[in-house]
């Protein structure tokens, strides 16, 4: 009887863990490693005895959270010459925008030089002259508009002219690597904050990304051959992750990358409002505790504005009247009537570039004097058609007064084969 019982016990154990590890999101946590522990798991092989040049922040850290700087320093393989950060610095002082002055951070004994500037967003020969390779590590967050992977490709163009090879330490997608939501850059509205056609939530890590651009001859011309630079690439795969998983199913802690990203929610936030806050309508919760997480403006009906996305698809979406007053920025210590975004987090059904539009399309039903083409600022349409990837989208919204249903279905443009194109890159199930 005794052995029947353990016997029982362990095949319901055995049941239950099996179910445990297929069910995707459940709260068992994975053992992912990001790309620096994977390097470390391998005694830095790959970097012994070069000389270094890094490039990375403070999100750049080992499961741990050693640095990837110390990581490397007391690994003793190899030596770091210069330390390249992007923008906001290495400990995300700086706000979006902010220069960070040259040499203004020292880091572990190393004077840590900005690649954020009109004149400095790559790596100079000077500094790549004498190292043998560059490494990248930064926590991207999923989002074309975000600048990392701007760094990451003008850092790629360096490597690719200077002929210095390029290792890419890489990290999971803390919004997952299924969700791909929102229209694929036109390539007239190339910026900083847009790199390359793809579209504003991609689903592809940095790895991939670096990937597909060289793949795909995204860099730009050389002057001799007139053919597209290619960058000598290594990528070193996170362990452990899969594109279903969201960032809390890897059981990492969340390190600020920017000011205004100080949690995964912010940038489910980012996703479903920063594309729209570049109008100045409304406040998206910036210069308040949840940036990004928020829709609001002094005389917003939140009531209305939630009944008119009553009929839409908010999957991983939960939204909630507030009042809240911001600290600056927009609306700054104005009492303002407030949308909360709560999220649930699933990588599978999780739409939030869509998501963001839906609630801009009610509000334009609700408050049509606010679509005015010219209450709207000349560099706010600017920066508007950087972040969007087109001055089409603006002209939809406010100008043509185009249908809800031809402004969503623009707004998906490119993505289906954009989605076919990534095939060819993707590292991981």
């Amino acid at each position: 009887m005794v052995f029947r019982f353990f016997f029982s016990v362990i095949i319901v154990f055995s049941f239950a863990a099996s179910l445990v590890s297929a069910q995707p999101n459940s709260t068992f946590r994975y053992d992912v490693k990001n790309g620096i522990d994977v390097l470390a798991a391998q005694s830095f092989g790959l970097v012994e005895g070069k000389k270094i040049v890094l490039v990375t922040n403070q999100s750049g850290r080992t499961r741990q959270m050693v640095s990837t700087l110390e990581a490397l320093q007391q690994s003793k393989t190899c030596t770091i010459l210069s330390v390249l950060t992007p923008e906001h610095g290495y400990f995300g002082v700086q706000r979006a925008g902010e220069t960070v002055k040259d040499s203004a951070e020292t880091v572990r004994g190393i004077k840590a030089s900005s690649l954020f500037g009109k004149e400095r967003r790559r790596p100079s020969k000077e500094t790549l002259a004498p190292c043998d390779a560059v490494v990248f590590d930064i926590q991207d967050i999923g989002l074309r508009g975000y600048t990392y992977l701007s760094t990451l490709y003008w850092v790629m163009d360096a490597c690719a002219e200077y002929d210095k090879p390029l290792i890419v330490l890489d990290r999971p997608n803390p919004l997952g690597g299924k969700i791909i939501d929102g229209m694929v850059l036109d390539t007239a509205f190339t910026s900083f904050v847009g790199i390359a056609p793809i579209p504003y939530v991609h689903g592809c890590t940095a790895g991939e990304f670096a990937l597909m651009v060289n793949g795909e001859g995204w860099l730009t011309d050389d002057a001799t051959s007139k053919k597209a630079r290619k960058c000598s690439l290594t990528v070193i795969r996170a362990e452990g992750w899969q594109r279903w998983m969201t960032w809390e199913d890897t059981d990492f802690k969340w390190i600020p990358t920017s000011p205004h990203i100080p949690t995964a929610d912010a940038i489910r936030g980012m996703a479903l409002t920063g594309v729209y806050g570049e109008l100045g309508l409304l406040s998206v919760g910036v210069g308040y505790t949840l940036p990004f997480q928020m829709f609001a403006a002094p005389t917003l009906n939140t009531a209305l504005l939630l009944e008119g996305v009553r009929k839409q698809n908010l999957s991983g979406i939960t939204a909630i009247p507030t009042r809240f007053r911001p600290f600056y920025g927009k609306f700054a210590n104005a009492d303002c009537n407030g949308i909360l975004f709560i999220f649930t987090p699933d990588g599978q059904k999780f739409k939030p570039f869509s998501a963001g539009l839906d609630f801009m399309l009610a509000l334009r039903t609700l408050q049509p004097e606010l679509f005015n083409p010219k209450n709207i600022a000349e560099n706010l349409k600017t920066m508007f058609a950087k972040v969007a990837g087109t001055d089409k989208l603006f002209e939809m919204l406010f100008v043509k007064k185009s249908s809800d249903e031809e402004i969503r279905r623009f707004a998906q443009r490119g993505v289906k084969e954009f989605t076919e194109l990534r095939k060819k890159y993707l590292l991981y199930d």
